[in-house]
């Protein structure tokens, strides 16, 4: 297959510009959200997120409103690309090799330590608003890339790829926060069914070599509807069950990299943007600047500004004066102290989080978080947008943009 033999050079780059087109269309999901939320259509638009589906066999259900159906179940294929992609990375990719992973592994350890720490700072006392500490650590990949797409040719290469590989290793984190911290009552049977179709997807990929993708995402679903009823997190199974996908079949054709190309149109096109819309519907009636400087709303917001940006400079910088890493190449620092405020768009996995954080703490935490995502977001695209409009150079030193 055609798409399993691209040159690594070509694949990241396709994989840029399809996200960077899919950060546009999350941007215009959120401004509707938020028009629509504010319009007399709102009650139109809770209805619809309230809408219940259920899916029942006897006496066994999965019954949801439309809003879980997309958090929990869309999400799991969103959640199935991203475990595609850092197989692809620590097999092949940016990922593969130690040399190639030291910087940005560091640079996204301060950009976790640095939001958390803020945010646990203004939140202590209310042992409910430290529930969200791990809302501004994410990065949302597609605005980011998106950002950095307006540039251009006046990115060097070697920037969009710390971009990408820290970005990974955030989304890494945020599957162990996610995992580790919000979690909820466990369901003891649904966990062993869960382990045992895990445990045969193994067996299929390591034992009996099977390489049909086709058996791998039954498998998923018999995962993900365990998953769901064990209390961990339903959109944990599809990063499980993609790191089940073979690499390689008997051909040298690519499984994974064929899932990735088939599911980044639909993610990035359809899912992501629903869940915007399903999510960034915030309405500012009634709203005041008490509401801003809420402890939650601002220690999301000065988290994603100026924890993420601070955290990640921070830690690549003494980890540069200690001789233990390079910038990368055609870098200056105020290119990366551009990018380091990129990574303070968290937008989507921030939502996510959020929305796991106070799922059962009443909307008005969940709104102020929201607010605080949005606001926060937007500063930070701006600065580093900014930035990195004074830095880049004008003329392009690589022709892989």
């Amino acid at each position: 297959m055609l798409n399993s033999i691209k040159p690594p050079v070509d694949f990241i780059r396709d994989f840029i510009r399809l996200e960077s087109f899919g950060g546009v269309l999350l941007f215009i999901a959120t401004i509707l959200a938020m028009i629509v939320a504010n319009s007399p259509l709102a009650f139109l638009y809770d209805a619809f997120l309230d809408t219940t589906v259920a899916i029942q066999i006897g006496s066994f259900d999965i019954n949801k409103p439309l809003l879980l159906w997309v958090n929990d179940g869309l999400m799991a294929v969103f959640f199935f690309l991203i475990g595609l992609e850092i197989k692809r990375e620590i097999v092949e990719g940016e990922l593969s090799s130690i040399s190639q992973v030291i910087l940005p592994g560091i640079g996204a350890l301060g950009g976790i330590i640095g939001p958390a720490s803020i945010y646990i700072i203004l939140n202590l006392g209310d042992s409910v608003a430290l529930d969200g500490w791990a809302i501004p650590v994410a990065t949302d990949i597609a605005f980011a890339l998106a950002l950095l797409g307006t540039f251009g040719a006046r990115v060097p290469t070697s920037l969009k790829v710390f971009l990408l590989t820290l970005a990974i290793f955030d989304d890494l984190a945020a599957i162990v926060i996610i995992a580790f911290f919000y979690s909820g009552d466990l369901s003891i049977t649904a966990l062993v069914i869960a382990f045992s179709a895990l445990s045969l997807a193994v067996v299929m990929n390591r034992v009996l070599e099977v390489t049909n993708s086709s058996a791998y995402m039954l498998l998923g679903i018999v995962l993900w509807v365990a998953v769901l009823k064990s209390g961990v997190h339903a959109t944990l199974a599809g990063v499980l069950i993609a790191f089940c996908i073979p690499m390689r079949d008997e051909e040298g054709n690519s499984p994974v990299k064929e899932l990735e190309h088939n599911l980044h149109g639909p993610v990035a096109y359809a899912i992501l943007p629903l869940f915007a819309f399903a999510n960034a519907g915030i309405s500012f009636s009634g709203m005041s600047v008490t509401d801003i400087i809420h402890p939650i709303t601002a220690g999301v917001m000065a988290g994603l500004v100026i924890g993420k940006p601070l955290g990640i400079l921070v830690f690549i910088g003494l980890a540069v004066a200690i001789g233990l890493v390079k910038l990368p190449k055609d870098t200056s620092w105020a290119q990366l102290s551009g990018v380091a405020f990129v990574c303070g768009v968290g937008f989507t996995m921030s939502l996510f989080i959020a929305g796991l954080a106070f799922e059962h703490s009443g909307g008005d935490i969940f709104a102020g978080d929201r607010l605080g995502i949005i606001i926060g977001s937007f500063v930070s695209a701006v600065i580093g947008f900014l930035l990195l409009n004074f830095t880049l150079p004008p003329i392009s030193h690589s022709t892989d943009s």
